[in-house]
């Protein structure tokens, strides 16, 4: 396989950290998951999303920050492959969607800064779900304070993602997981694997999961 580096993204409850762990297990690779649990405006924000919104945003980017920009400075010698379930630019993504105009506009101005300084991933995995199934697995994941995110909520994070994929011509397999069980279906991981012993140029290529 010739990526070095590879993100999962997609929305509340696609499933990105499950195929995380899975493909680094596969590839034995350095694994990079995103610490949200450590966000105290988290629980707050799905309280009073209005007057949390720019501090849960502003901590998540200065953690993803600092992740991230470890890679650059720890050099793994036994795993030359990177898996994380987080793109940074999800930050730029969400804030987007949970910020008042003009503190989106200063808050993209301290995205601009710090995204410049570090690595990109070689490639996108885009798992795309509908909000039923996510509602359905943020139900089972049982998280007390996502249990009662708005169907609106959601829909706007989806249109968000597929708006900036489309827009930037990102390099992304997008995968419908609407129906998909990675860790149950063999076929389904090794419709991912497959996917990724080949080469690809900028643009969106849907991978179909088996039946």
């Amino acid at each position: 396989m010739n990526y070095h580096f590879i993100t999962i993204e997609g929305n509340i409850g696609a499933g990105k950290t499950t195929l995380a762990h899975l493909l680094a297990k596969h590839y034995n690779a350095r694994l990079v998951l995103e610490q949200f649990a450590d966000n105290p405006f988290l629980p707050k924000f799905y309280e009073n999303p209005r007057q949390n919104a720019f501090p849960l945003e502003l901590f998540f980017m200065a953690e993803r920050y600092k992740q991230l920009k470890e890679l650059i400075h720890t050099k793994d010698l036994f795993q030359s492959i990177t898996i994380s379930d987080y793109l940074f630019t999800k930050c730029l993504l969400f804030a987007k969607v949970n910020l008042p105009e003009e503190e989106f506009r200063l808050y993209q101005r301290l995205f601009d800064i710090i995204h410049q300084q570090l690595v990109q991933p070689d490639l996108l995995i885009y798992l795309h779900a509908p909000v039923q199934k996510l509602q359905s697995n943020i139900k089972k994941r049982n998280r007390s304070y996502e249990q009662n995110i708005p169907d609106e909520y959601l829909f706007k994070l989806q249109e968000t993602y597929t708006h900036y994929i489309k827009q930037h011509n990102v390099k992304t397999l997008f995968v419908d997981v609407g129906k998909s069980d990675f860790l149950g279906n063999e076929k389904h991981l090794r419709a991912i694997t497959d996917a990724l012993e080949k080469d690809y140029d900028n643009g969106q290529y849907y991978i179909a999961l088996p039946s």
